[in-house]
């Protein structure tokens, strides 16, 4: 792991792969560590280099102030088109973004459509934080109230805080020892123990203050590149209408439904994910 300076920002990044190879780049959701360290291998070994990098705020990225970010998503996609070019040496890359990665990588793609040669979207939505489209379905209203009244960690404890992952993933469906684990690592990433500093990191709340205007959305038929939608059916917080939608408004989108998955792709699926990942460019 690294930090590269791109768009007047420091990032955290960690390479996989020939640094010659064709570029994969995977916006974090908030942190890079939301992308599979196997999945990464897998795409490596299918010859491409493989760069997860942390969005800002979190992670080795620039932190400055979570609840009052002075930047705005543009920014954010903006920060994903300049390490494309700053890695890639110029050359488009495969631009891939998770969960709420994934709104930057649409943006970023519409926005800075010469960086990118490819698109990959995973348990994300069309439409930023907040009020969903009369069309899309909303969070799991039951799994949101179990999720949002638990009693908040002591964040200064790192086995509290994996602890409290772990049962937010029961409650997501997903896998709660591989919650743990993980937010035991963006525990040790996060730059210092401040309570905010930690909460955004593992929850990514700066989205919730960020500016996400204007929509995007309308402009999804404007996109060119090659692209594949991944989405868990059992996903409660972004439910499979929003992953449907995506690859219904893109043009010649692909989606790809992971049965037995919520909201992070299982080490059950990362063979399959990794080989449609592939196969877009």
């Amino acid at each position: 792991m690294t930090t590269v300076n791109a768009n007047g920002t420091s990032l955290g990044i960690e390479s996989f792969g020939d640094h010659d190879a064709p570029l994969v780049l995977l916006a974090g959701g908030p942190t890079m560590l939301s992308w599979p360290d196997t999945l990464c291998e897998r795409l490596a070994a299918g010859g491409r280099r493989v760069v997860r990098y942390d969005l800002r705020d979190s992670g080795e990225s620039t932190t400055a102030d979570p609840q009052a970010p002075a930047y705005t998503l543009r920014d954010l996609a903006a920060d994903a088109a300049a390490l494309a070019d700053t890695l890639g040496g110029g050359a488009p890359a495969h631009l891939a973004g998770t969960g709420i990665g994934g709104m930057v990588a649409q943006v970023a793609v519409l926005d800075h459509p010469g960086a990118f040669s490819a698109l990959t979207l995973v348990g994300t939505r069309p439409v930023a934080p907040g009020p969903v489209d009369d069309d899309l379905p909303d969070h799991d209203p039951a799994a949101m109230k179990r999720l949002f009244t638990r009693p908040l960690p002591d964040w200064t404890d790192r086995e509290a805080v994996a602890e409290f992952a772990a049962t937010g993933a029961e409650i997501l469906g997903d896998d709660p020892a591989t919650a743990r684990t993980i937010a035991a690592l963006v525990w040790d990433r996060t730059p210092g123990t401040a309570p905010l500093i930690q909460m955004a990191n593992q929850m990514g709340l700066v989205f919730s203050r960020l500016d996400c205007t204007p929509r995007w959305r309308e402009r999804l038929p404007e996109i060119a590149v090659p692209a594949l939608v991944v989405h868990g059916r059992r996903n409660r917080f972004f439910p499979v209408g929003s992953g449907e939608a995506l690859a219904r408004e893109i043009p010649g989108a692909r989606l790809l439904v992971l049965d037995d998955a919520a909201t992070t792709i299982p080490d059950t699926a990362i063979g399959e994910v990794a080989e449609a990942m592939l196969g877009l460019a």
